[in-house]
């Protein structure tokens, strides 16, 4: 019983530590300010990381949007998770000849935690902004999710048309990203 909830409680710290460094990465992408309330709550969480991989990285790459920074720190935490997952949870591998079959265990661990936070955050998302068109379509939350989800439901909105006048790519994105997690899993 305290192996789950030590484990529950590392999952859960991890998730929110990669799930807003991946956040604050994506809303960079497309430009939100970042001074609004959840960014300045991102900033918060991840500045400890983000700001020193910032001296050694730049924001952007060449022409590139994308923020390095964070997006390295979400894979560095995801890293960490992995490792003291196996530190905390795992079985004791000995040898050096298992070293390598570690590093390829813990690398996958930590890609598998870095891809799972992404399409959960990305899940909660549509569902904050599928929640909102129907309570309160005019709020600033309504406007900031719609920014955040419009780069992956234009797609979606470009491929099915309305269902009497009702936009299902929402629910469409809902289900491609269940499906995303089966797989994962």
């Amino acid at each position: 019983m305290l192996i789950r909830i030590v484990a529950f409680l590392l999952e859960t710290a991890f998730f929110v530590l990669i799930a807003s460094a991946l956040l604050r990465a994506w809303m960079n992408w497309v430009r939100v300010n970042m001074i609004a309330p959840p960014g300045s709550f991102v900033m918060a969480l991840t500045d400890w990381l983000v700001k020193p991989l910032r001296r050694v990285l730049p924001r952007t790459l060449g022409q590139s949007r994308v923020d390095w920074a964070s997006v390295l720190a979400a894979a560095l935490m995801a890293l960490g998770y992995a490792l003291l997952w196996w530190v905390l949870l795992g079985e004791v591998v000995g040898g050096l000849a298992a070293a390598p079959v570690l590093l390829l265990t813990l690398l996958a661990l930590g890609l598998k935690m870095l891809v799972r936070v992404a399409l959960q955050t990305l899940l909660l998302l549509v569902l904050g902004f599928v929640i909102l068109s129907w309570v309160q379509p005019g709020s600033p939350t309504y406007g900031l999710l719609g920014r955040l989800t419009e780069p992956f439901l234009m797609p979606l909105r470009r491929l099915i048309p309305p269902v009497g006048g009702v936009d299902v790519s929402t629910l469409v994105l809902l289900v491609l990203l269940q499906i995303a997690m089966m797989v994962l899993a």
